[in-house]
């Protein structure tokens, strides 16, 4: 693989195969939950890994992302506010996208021609200006006239744990601080992504889940933090990847992850926007339009 952008472009069919239906379930004691698609996950991530890129958590970590945008779509979110979106660009603005579709077709074909050419218009990162900093923001939701509304930041590490975990936790409560400093009202999120065999260092795992909690206890840091273990067998003995959800606490699950970002959009917004996100979640046709319906 030459570039991060090739795992994108070596997902979009698997992702495009996957049911798209409604995240939300209904538990027999009356809860309703976000179910994530585990199977899709571990799809996604035997691609960078069985490419020989197991040792590169920066390719692992981009088979999360397209994970995360996938959910969030699933949930409900337009196709052109979630980055990074499914086809290239990975990062455009849904009024450009719109203005675009709006156009005689062999103008578009045109347009999004001179769009993979304009890297400030369709960057392949989403970058976005914190209190202190400009961060690179792995999966985003946003709109022109509302700015950020969900960022979520994933990270990776599949050895040298102890070694390194103090460093990660660093630089997101960091950028924790610098991210809500300036969009106090975002839904923002941390997901970590470690293989499975931090489980055989003694005591390691146990600082994670202890670290993630503490990142999401003060109100200026994430609302919602989740962990993922992957196993596999190295290469070239591998063969596929299982998710070790066994041994991640329920508050750090996707699907609690998951289900509290969504929510605190929808807490964070009137209820004439993201009324797609509203029905599907309260699993009711509201009888309200969108503000902002195309």
């Amino acid at each position: 693989m030459a570039s991060t952008e090739d795992v994108f472009d070596s997902l979009e069919a698997i992702i495009a195969a996957r049911p798209t239906e409604s995240p939300w379930i209904t538990s027999a004691d009356g809860h309703r939950g976000f179910s994530p698609d585990h199977v899709l996950l571990e799809q996604l991530l035997a691609v960078p890994i069985g490419a020989g890129a197991g040792s590169e958590s920066g390719r692992l970590a981009k088979a999360i992302d397209a994970w995360v945008a996938h959910e969030l779509r699933r949930a409900g979110f337009g196709s052109d506010e979630v980055w990074p979106r499914l086809q290239r660009p990975r990062v455009l603005p849904r009024e450009v996208a719109l203005f675009i579709e709006g156009l005689p077709k062999q103008q578009q074909d045109e347009a999004r021609r001179q769009l993979a050419k304009n890297k400030r218009v369709a960057p392949n990162d989403a970058r976005i200006l914190g209190k202190a900093y400009v961060k690179q923001v792995d999966v985003v939701v946003a709109q022109w006239a509302r700015g950020p509304e969900l960022l979520v930041s994933t990270k990776s590490m599949v050895s040298s744990f102890r070694n390194n975990l103090p460093n990660r936790f660093e630089e997101s409560y960091g950028d924790a601080k610098n991210l809500r400093g300036r969009y106090p009202l975002v839904a923002l999120g941390f997901l970590f992504v470690l293989r499975s065999t931090v489980i055989d260092e003694r005591g390691t795992l146990d600082r994670t889940i202890d670290m993630l909690r503490k990142l999401r206890a003060e109100g200026d840091g994430y609302d919602a933090t989740g962990l993922v273990l992957a196993e596999w067998k190295d290469h070239p003995d591998f063969a596929s990847v299982a998710l070790r959800s066994d041994a991640v606490p329920q508050d750090l699950g996707v699907g609690s992850f998951l289900e509290v970002l969504v929510d605190r959009v929808l807490e964070r917004t009137p209820i004439d926007m993201h009324v797609k996100v509203r029905e599907l979640r309260e699993k009711r046709d509201l009888p309200i339009a969108d503000v902002e319906a195309d």
